[in-house]
């Protein structure tokens, strides 16, 4: 099983490095927006019953909902540009993100490239005096030109599967904000009342 990976990486040639850097940047994101947009950094329970129940607010001071909820005490009355901060706190969330996308086309082109450069060069070895190749040389030659389109593909379906999962997250938390941003912009309607009466 080794052998058969080392074979593998050996068959994508020089194209092993920008293979590798696309894995090594796909993994990189996964990870890191998996952990960034867990539930607690984004719309802490204990600060979204606050809000709901009308409660004073505290606890998740580092999460997204707290800086929109902070953001509207410092601009009370300005429903436009709260909503617009809102906007801008979704479109961090997705950083990073668009990026898988490009790592899922790219990647099994670059292996595509790949296979085509070993196969050229398995063909460029048949014998100009027989007009055949070596049986064994030959054949060994095409799987290992297969491997570069074989490493694209594993890089590019773990990118697809990965953005498509956490846009779908950034999307229900995008949902779940505007619902509860009309109730934290409720909330500061009333308290700026309150001090005016």
């Amino acid at each position: 099983m080794y052998l058969a990976v080392i074979d593998i990486i050996s068959g994508a040639d020089i194209l092993i490095y920008p293979l590798g850097l696309c894995s090594l940047v796909m993994v990189f994101i996964l990870c890191e927006r998996s952990y960034a947009l867990r539930r607690d950094a984004i719309m802490p329970p204990d600060l979204v019953e606050a809000v709901v129940d009308g409660r004073p607010i505290t606890g998740g001071q580092e999460s997204v909902l707290a800086r929109i909820i902070e953001f509207s005490e410092r601009h009370p009355g300005d429903e436009d540009a709260v909503k617009a901060f809102a906007r801008l706190e979704v479109n961090r969330m997705e950083r990073g993100i668009p990026y898988l996308d490009i790592i899922y086309a790219a990647a099994p082109l670059i292996g595509l490239t790949g296979t085509v450069w070993s196969l050229l060069r398995v063909f460029s070895s048949i014998s100009g005096e027989t007009g055949l190749p070596d049986p064994v040389a030959f054949t060994s030659g095409v799987a290992l030109a297969l491997s570069a389109t074989l490493l694209g593909l594993t890089i590019a379906i773990p990118a697809l599967v990965g953005g498509g999962y956490l846009q779908r997250r950034v999307e229900n938390y995008a949902a779940q904000l505007d619902v509860i941003l009309e109730r934290v912009l409720g909330r500061t309607e009333t308290s700026e009342n309150e001090s005016g009466a």
